[in-house]
């Protein structure tokens, strides 16, 4: 009997026949019934990192959309480092904050035309570090590269929830630039939010202020339905992050799609039914198998969306 796993694979490589991708991946557009299905590119992040390797890595997942990391972006527009950041001496990470007041941001423009030549949009970029408390350069640096991308929004960590408050100076003063450029600012949880935490006033700060929702941490950290959270808040979601974690009573573990807790069949449901069109946007944190590697992997969840939303 073949399990679901094996039969994801299978299908992954039926889908390949004929495609001339690198790395072997269904090349076709990834929206299904007009629901974009993506991919955030740390889910590559166990990958080889070179110039344009991300691009490479995107398609051979069989993908046309994506939330395009600001290190990885970087990395292609020519920054001065072949490291991940986390892997950054501090000399390192100095050359790097120093490239970005000097790179000339045709350089991303440069970036976007070979990704969109490739059939792959990024429709998000994530800066994790911005934040209203950096210098008028530095915030403008993430506005205008995003910008450049042609992208709708930045992604960020939501503020402390219990601290919300003493955010807000500074939270205005990022919100100014949000809507100076038309860009909104979308905020990523982990395990720090619950069902209440955007009814505070942080969404009131700006109608530029939008959620990037992370289901599978929601469904680790809480035990009520986070369906009816993407229902409250449809109209201020900007894109949500894919994976499949279990309940806190169940260990908090990430799964590959479809072996956990979070209800993402429900999720696409909902989109369909009620319309919702916002990017949904794989991000892999499973152990990778042995013998397998993040390309494989991310197409394997890319098949999952796809027969979630159409099957």
């Amino acid at each position: 009997m073949i399990n679901r796993r094996d039969f994801l694979v299978q299908s992954a490589a039926l889908a390949a026949g004929g495609c001339a991708c690198p790395f072997g991946g269904a090349c076709a557009g990834s929206i299904y019934e007009g629901i974009p299905v993506g991919v955030i590119t740390y889910s590559y992040r166990s990958m080889p990192v070179g110039t344009y390797k991300t691009l490479e890595y995107v398609k051979g997942s069989g993908l046309s959309e994506m939330e395009f990391m600001c290190n990885d972006l970087e990395l292609d527009a020519g920054a001065p480092v072949n490291k991940l950041p986390w892997k950054m001496s501090k000399e390192e990470l100095a050359m790097v904050a120093a490239w970005r007041k000097t790179v000339d941001i045709r350089r991303f423009e440069e970036v976007r035309a070979r990704y969109e030549d490739a059939g792959v949009k990024a429709h998000i970029v994530k800066f994790g570090s911005i934040d209203g408390k950096q210098s008028d350069a530095d915030i403008e640096y993430c506005f205008k590269v995003a910008r450049a991308m042609g992208a709708s929004a930045i992604t960020r960590e939501v503020p402390n929830p219990k601290t919300i408050p003493d955010w807000e100076q500074s939270g205005r003063r990022l919100a100014k630039f949000a809507e100076r450029y038309g860009i909104n600012i979308a905020f990523h949880n982990h395990l720090q939010i619950n069902a209440t935490t955007y009814d505070g006033p942080l969404l009131d700060w700006s109608p530029r202020f939008m959620i990037n929702f992370d289901i599978g941490h929601y469904v680790a950290a809480n035990d009520d339905d986070p369906l009816a959270l993407v229902k409250k808040y449809h109209d201020r979601i900007c894109s949500i992050h894919i994976k499949d974690r279990t309940t806190k009573a169940h260990g908090q573990k990430n799964l590959a799609l479809g072996t956990g807790d979070t209800p993402l069949k429900g999720l696409f449901a909902l989109m369909k039914r009620e319309g919702y069109r916002f990017p949904c946007d794989i991000e892999l944190e499973y152990a990778i198998p042995q013998g397998s590697d993040a390309v494989r992997e991310v197409d394997i969840s890319r098949i999952y969306c796809k027969n979630s939303i159409v099957g």
